[in-house]
């Protein structure tokens, strides 16, 4: 697996963000590689006494001198609109940009912190919580290939990882891998009912489904 490198910055840690760092500090990154910044005061506390992370509450809260090797936002999509222009300064520093935000082209990004910055837009599914996620990801002409190997190593921290050399792609992939394992969990559910509906116990029709 390609090599992880820090300081990383992870905005919002939900629970992709969660399954993320976890990854991360699982696969041998230090936690003080890692600042979090998450607006919910519960959930710093969680992440500092759980992974031993710095956890701030908002950009303006990061050490002055920090220079990441990748920003990493892992916010909802209708979040950007008033989170990322706090970033721009950091941004430019010439981290490289890592966006796990479904349909956020890397438009979006490159209109908030100019064109000269490298981005790269990725797709993870829920499989990654427990590691066995697939992640496809694309990059603007401004990442260089040692920021690629680093996301690389980030979203393989949780499972497979597939470069696309074309961003219209994301729609298919976002509608089909990232959505795809609730229509899987769904049939998982129907198959246990069915088995119910046939006579089993309850005890013996969901392990069967779900294995």
């Amino acid at each position: 697996m390609p090599e992880l490198a820090g300081p990383l910055v992870l905005v919002g840690c939900g629970r992709m963000g969660s399954a993320l760092l976890a990854g991360w500090l699982n696969k041998g990154l230090p936690a003080r590689d890692v600042l979090v910044v998450e607006p919910e005061a519960r959930s710093r506390e969680q992440l500092r006494e759980r992974h031993g992370v710095v956890a701030v509450a908002e950009s303006k809260a990061l050490p002055t001198e920090l220079e990441p090797q990748a920003i990493v936002f892992a916010i909802k999509p209708q979040a950007m609109a008033s989170v990322l222009p706090a970033y721009e300064p950091l941004a430019r520093s010439g981290a490289v940009i890592l966006s796990i935000a479904a349909g956020t082209a890397i438009a979006r990004f490159e209109a908030a912190f100019g064109n000269e910055v490298p981005v790269v837009r990725a797709m993870p599914n829920t499989p990654a919580a427990i590691g066995k996620g697939v992640s496809a990801l694309f990059a603007n002409a401004r990442v260089s290939p040692v920021q690629k190997e680093l996301c690389s190593a980030l979203l393989s921290a949780v499972g497979e990882v597939h470069w696309i050399d074309d961003e219209e792609h994301m729609h298919a992939i976002t509608a089909m891998s990232g959505g795809g394992p609730a229509y899987v969990f769904l049939l998982i559910e129907a198959l246990a009912r069915a088995g119910v509906a046939s006579g089993l116990p309850e005890g013996l029709a969901w392990p069967l489904a779900r294995a």
